[in-house]
């Protein structure tokens, strides 16, 4: 009973309240050693993630901040694999309600330590590993006040992504796919703190690990090597917003491994795989060529914000993957998020006039049909089908 309040939150506020305070008492019972089972106890995690992900719950949060904060530490430390990546996800939801401030610095003061030692411990939980790579490093975005506390973090996260490292003589170090996916989450990451490095650290960066990042595209794990691609490209816009005129010695060498990602045909790797990589490493490859990233609009309410380069991309990636479906709610509701993005102040707009703003649906109707036709005609140019010839 106690679990369907947790679990399915009604549109009513009162019900979701309801909902709400049961979760919350359920995680204090924890915390004073009421005996409540595993199972209740990760009810309890997931529904204040659905809260916190969907809706903006600062006033709840900060009046039980240090309640929840609590049962997030003792989760982490007492529980099991299931129960910890819930509670390493709670902890970077916290923080994204809290927005960046002491609120919210306390609480990561309180769960760094432990972050850290799960993230280092080769014997615990790979899925508590996993998905405190990606807490931890949202968190520090967020909640980390001092700079080299933030290089302390990303000092962690190398430690494991260059494990993945091709060997100099081009053979790839035998790894797991569940362990292949924590050094990917680590680089994701990194990859997301490199956007608030300073620029001596990045000039230290680009010289150490831009030579060496490349040999992860030897990668056998097609997410290992999308994320490296990414984080290449990430990497090339930053050199080029400090120089313009920035080169890389290896330039040619690398323009030829991507272009041949970007055109693989392997037989032994999948089709979906090979067609994910290479939409990627088309991008990839025109960011280190020219410079160049392919926009993407995202709209919300009545209010639209364009994706226009690499560093946005990998802020706004890192941001859905905890708010998943909440991801527009947020961009119109949640304050720090639309400043992230340069939005401005949430928009008040009223529910008569977000329903006269609608367009009829007929309307909408034409406009998709002749929007769905057009977009067909433009494809047809470009289908992976003239890059397929070779599996044949």
């Amino acid at each position: 009973e106690t679990l369907s309040h947790c679990s399915s939150f009604s549109d009513t506020a009162s019900v979701a309240d309801e909902g709400l305070f049961v979760c919350v008492q359920l995680v204090v019972s924890y915390i004073v050693g009421q005996l409540i089972d595993a199972k209740t106890r990760q009810g309890a995690l997931d529904g204040l993630k659905t809260a916190m992900a969907t809706r903006i719950l600062y006033e709840f949060i900060s009046e039980r901040r240090m309640t929840v904060t609590d049962s997030i530490e003792r989760c982490l430390k007492k529980g099991k694999g299931e129960e910890q990546r819930a509670a390493a996800s709670l902890a970077c939801l916290l923080c994204i309600q809290l927005g960046p401030g002491i609120e919210s610095e306390e609480v990561f003061k309180t769960l760094k330590p432990i972050f850290k030692n799960i993230l280092a411990d080769g014997s615990a939980s790979i899925q508590a590993r996993q998905a405190v790579a990606t807490s931890l490093g949202l968190c520090t975005l967020v909640a980390e006040d001092d700079i080299l506390d933030v290089h302390a973090s990303m000092e962690c996260f190398e430690n494991l992504f260059t494990r993945s490292y091709a060997r100099m003589d081009g053979t790839c170090p035998l790894i797991s796919p569940q362990m292949s996916q924590l050094h990917t989450n680590a680089l994701l990451s990194w990859a997301l703190l490199l956007t608030i490095c300073t620029a001596n650290q990045l000039k230290d960066i680009l010289h150490k690990h831009l030579p060496k990042l490349p040999r992860l595209l030897e990668s056998d794990d097609v997410n290992m090597r999308i994320a490296a691609g990414e984080t290449i490209a990430l990497l090339f816009e930053l050199a080029r917003d400090l120089d313009s005129e920035f080169e890389f010695e290896d330039w040619e060498q690398l323009c030829d491994k991507l272009n041949a990602l970007a055109t693989d045909c392997n037989k032994h790797r999948a089709k979906t795989d090979k067609r994910k990589q290479r939409s990627v490493f088309r991008d990839v490859l025109k960011a280190v060529e020219e410079g160049d990233f392919q926009s993407e609009a995202i709209r919300f309410g009545t209010e639209r914000m364009t994706i226009d380069s690499w560093v946005r991309k990998r802020m706004y990636d890192a941001f859905r993957e905890f708010v998943g479906s909440g991801m527009n709610y947020h961009l119109q509701a949640n304050e720090f998020i639309r400043d992230v993005f340069e939005l401005g102040p949430p928009m008040l707009v009223d529910s008569a006039t977000m329903k006269a703003m609608k367009i009829p649906r007929f309307e909408r109707h034409l406009h998709n049909s002749a929007a769905f036709k057009a977009r067909t005609k433009a494809r047809s140019k470009f289908r992976d089908k003239r890059v397929d010839v070779g599996e044949f």
